[in-house]
């Protein structure tokens, strides 16, 4: 990493921590740190449970419980046992935690407001517009890409997506009972496997690679969704290298793949990473389009 993008991200952070008042005692002049401010925004006025604030916040889980404890003695929070699982507890504002999220809230956007106040219209544009693109390379600094069991939660939230997306664009539908199958075993080691992209604790994506061992070897990609609320961020790119470098890993320098027409993001991408269209390798019946990529850099059959 260059010593000069490492500065340049020092400074902005000092800057946005001194200019919001991250460093007062008393954040937007409310009696309580930012920490405890933004915890109680966080928890909403529907409530939420420990293991969500902690996953979403990025907070040890000692540090959350001094800053629960803080706010339930001052009487802005309940925390109690949720559902048939003692383990799981959740989060509720009193009527006296409304109040005072209320209060954040208008104190919040007077900061904004004044924030943008001493600026001149094309500046205040700039700025609002600086901050979007801010907010998304942020988030995309935060996905997180690991191998998962297709029965955990986090997987099968992806795949269940993945049928439903296909389902809602594809003409005439999608019946994964009539597509080629894909079982559990076919991507799960030594078979194959499964990345799940997460975002502050959230499956919002998934790729997953069968291995094909006969002849030089190669690997068939598949089951590659993403979330239409990350979608932008660079998150497809990220996935298809993972998946490369996972198949390289395994002596695989050969990525194949078909989709349908209706596709055309996901084909886009194909393309743009490196992907060359050839002949049908499969009988897919839901395929239109077949696509392969050598890791080593040599052509595609079209090449």
């Amino acid at each position: 990493m260059e010593p000069l993008m490492i500065a340049q991200v020092r400074r902005f952070n000092r800057t946005v921590a001194q200019r919001i008042g991250a460093l007062d005692d008393a954040y937007l002049a409310r009696g309580r740190p930012l920490g405890q401010a933004r915890l109680l925004w966080e928890i909403g006025e529907d409530g939420a449970d420990v293991r969500s604030l902690r996953a979403r916040l990025a907070l040890d889980s000692g540090y959350l419980s001094r800053l629960l404890r803080a706010l339930e003695a001052d009487g802005l929070i309940e925390v109690e046992a949720g559902g048939s699982d003692g383990r799981v507890r959740t989060v509720r504002l009193t009527a006296a935690g409304r109040t005072e999220r209320a209060g954040l809230d208008r104190s919040s956007d007077e900061l904004a407001a004044a924030i943008l106040a001493p600026l001149a219209p094309a500046q205040r544009t700039r700025l609002v517009g600086a901050m979007a693109e801010v907010e998304r390379l942020l988030a995309a600094s935060r996905l997180e890409i690991r191998v998962t069991d297709p029965g955990d939660p986090a997987a099968r939230h992806c795949l269940q997506a993945y049928a439903a997306e296909l389902a809602g664009r594809l003409d005439g539908g999608f019946d994964p009972r009539l597509a080629r199958p894909v079982d559990d075993a076919d991507i799960t080691a030594p078979a194959g496997l499964l990345l799940v992209a997460g975002l502050d604790g959230e499956p919002v994506g998934c790729g997953a690679l069968k291995f094909r061992r006969e002849g030089t070897g190669w690997a068939e990609v598949k089951r590659v969704w993403i979330s239409p609320a990350v979608r932008g961020l660079g998150l497809g790119r990220r996935l298809l290298g993972a998946l490369e470098s996972r198949a390289a890993a395994e002596g695989l320098r050969t990525l194949r793949l078909d989709t349908n027409r209706a596709l055309t993001e996901a084909i886009g991408l194909y393309r743009a990473a490196g992907y060359r269209e050839v002949p049908a390798f499969n009988d897919e019946p839901y395929a239109h389009h077949w696509f392969e990529k050598h890791l080593d850099g040599t052509p595609g059959a079209d090449g």
